[in-house]
């Protein structure tokens, strides 16, 4: 049974800066594709960052410059460094992750919040 947890959520004031992480079991990671997403409560979920088996990356244009995927796959976790952090920015983020097969799992979710 393939299961992801993120953590690293949390509150934090407009230019700050939070790391995500998002640990896979049930999987071969190594051979996984895994993105970040982010959801606003009545809107659609959006693609945020994804990162290849050969770790090639990709972003969407409002974080570029701002948030980083990486991953290591001897802890099967993938991040996203997220940094200048801004009000928009809250959202609950999820971790997805892409099997070799084209199988995609999805996290549960944790929550950034951006305020002062």
């Amino acid at each position: 049974q393939v299961q992801l947890v993120e953590s690293g959520g949390g509150l934090v004031q407009p230019g700050g800066s939070l790391r995500l992480s998002c640990t896979a079991s049930g999987i071969i990671f190594s051979s996984s594709a895994a993105q970040w997403y982010r959801q606003v409560s009545g809107k659609e979920r959006e693609l945020v960052a994804t990162i290849t088996r050969g770790e090639g990356t990709s972003y969407a244009d409002f974080v570029k410059g701002r948030f980083t995927i990486s991953r290591d796959n001897a802890k099967n976790t993938v991040y996203l460094q997220t940094t200048s952090l801004k009000p928009e920015d809250t959202a609950v983020y999820y971790c997805k992750v892409i099997s070799l097969y084209g199988i995609p799992y999805w996290g549960k979710g944790t929550l950034v919040t951006v305020s002062s």
